[in-house]
């Protein structure tokens, strides 16, 4: 059965399809698929017992609730990345012969969701296997998807076996395309780049902080200047390569994972690139550059020493390279540095005839962002108003006096005046908090 599978093949990758597959029997378009009468056979109940496992383990990894059967094969159709559900991600229908493809194995998705498991469970007394077509979840449980996309997942998964037909499962997953996409690209706001022998592997992170731009007390003409880009960006309308730069602990990576959180919804994706992986850049930018996303590849911490070379890499990519950067990518950096190239006092020395050739080669990197912001560290009564507003976001109840005194004594001994001294010396007090509030 799943070797007729002509778009969607990642569902021969199923270990509980792959299991399943040999037990099956299909008997036309009004009855669908049955199982082979040879399972009823009292030496193949464990057989039963092991897709039990396997439908708990999925809601165990990914949050499923209800029909963990339907859930299964509704993840595999959102995974697959074919030429139908690419050609959908974002605009919804498409038109060609790829529609007749993706019915075939719609029409064969659909049947599969019809199959009685009631049967099964009475035939090997097995009442267990119809705990997992009603499944209630622990709120522990999924640490692949975020509890948004659990719960679109499940109620996507409750649409599709509704569907009175192929047509119109293909129109519901269709929709979904359009609004969510598809693959890891659709179910995932951020990623980092694995490197190896082959070409880069993109992974997506599973857990980022949730954080939100208002929760970056102060700084508030960098955040507009930040988010003027950036929605440029998803608007498809002309925009900038960004560097963010200043003090440490200001606040310029968590306005990034800020962008990818609020972001999502809209398309935007965030792509965590690390110095040593420039090399990999045009192979990374090829994998991305046709998806219906708009990729923000972020590069944190970014500085060079000056016998470090890598940064001409980044240099051609985004400047300067015959092949120019595609419209739905650009390139956010974070960095302490507002000239990202260690520069020495003998670069301009006058003795040296090409000194300002030498300067410019340095700066050169820099003034390929379009947009720079800056993060300065606070004064003392910014930093105070920090402390204020993050004890009042967390109900501490001390009189103010004592809250900034004692906050005054934390910033001297644990690095200075910044928004990361303010937010540990918060998390130092709720630490002291009683486990009961």
């Amino acid at each position: 059965m799943i070797d007729e599978m002509i778009l969607y093949t990642n569902f021969r990758e199923s270990p509980l399809l792959g299991s399943m597959d040999p037990w099956l029997r299909y008997e036309g378009e009004k009855k669908g698929f049955r199982w082979r009468e040879e399972l009823f056979l009292e030496s193949n109940r464990p057989l039963v017992y092991h897709w039990i496992q396997l439908l708990t383990e999925s809601a165990g990894r990914y949050g499923f609730r209800g029909n963990l059967w339907h859930c299964c094969l509704t993840d595999l159709l959102v995974k697959g990345e074919n030429s139908y559900s690419v050609a959908c991600e974002g605009r919804g229908a498409i038109e060609g012969t790829v529609n007749a493809m993706a019915l075939h194995d719609l029409t064969l998705v659909h049947h599969l969701m019809r199959l009685d498991f009631g049967e099964l469970a009475e035939g090997h007394k097995v009442p267990e296997l119809l705990l997992c077509m009603a499944y209630v979840p622990s709120a522990q449980e999924s640490g692949f998807y975020n509890k948004r996309i659990c719960g679109v997942l499940s109620d996507l998964a409750m649409e599709l076996g509704r569907a009175k037909d192929p047509e119109d499962m293909k129109t519901r997953i269709t929709e979904f395309y359009r609004c969510f996409g598809v693959g890891k690209f659709g179910l995932h706001k951020s990623f980092r780049v694995i490197s190896g022998e082959g070409e880069p592997q993109i992974v997506p992170i599973l857990n980022i902080k949730h954080v939100k731009m208002s929760d970056l007390v102060g700084y508030e003409s960098a955040k507009a200047k930040l988010i003027e880009n950036t929605d440029a960006f998803v608007e498809g309308r002309r925009t900038n390569n960004v560097l963010l730069f200043g003090d440490a602990g200001t606040g310029k990576s968590s306005c990034i994972k800020a962008i990818a959180n609020e972001y999502f919804d809209r398309g935007l994706r965030v792509i965590e690139l690390y110095k040593h992986q420039f090399r990999d850049l045009n192979a990374i930018i090829a994998q991305i550059k046709q998806r219906n996303y708009r990729f923000v590849i972020y590069m944190d911490d970014l500085s060079f020493e000056d016998f470090e070379t890598d940064y001409k890499y980044l240099k051609a990519v985004i400047e300067g390279g015959l092949e120019k950067r595609p419209e739905n990518v650009v390139i956010y950096a974070t960095s302490n540095r507002r000239h990202l190239i260690r520069e020495n006092f003998s670069d301009r020395d006058d003795d040296d005839k090409t000194g300002t050739d030498t300067v410019q080669e340095k700066l050169s990197l820099s003034y390929r962002f379009g947009v720079t912001i800056y993060f300065g560290k606070p004064d003392k009564p910014q930093f105070q108003e920090i402390v204020r507003v993050l004890a009042a976001r967390e109900g501490i109840d001390l009189p103010e006096d004592e809250l900034l005194l004692e906050a005054n004594k934390w910033e001297l001994s644990h690095g200075g005046l910044s928004g990361r001294t303010a937010q540990q010396f918060i998390d130092h007090l709720l630490g002291r908090r009683p486990a009961d509030g």
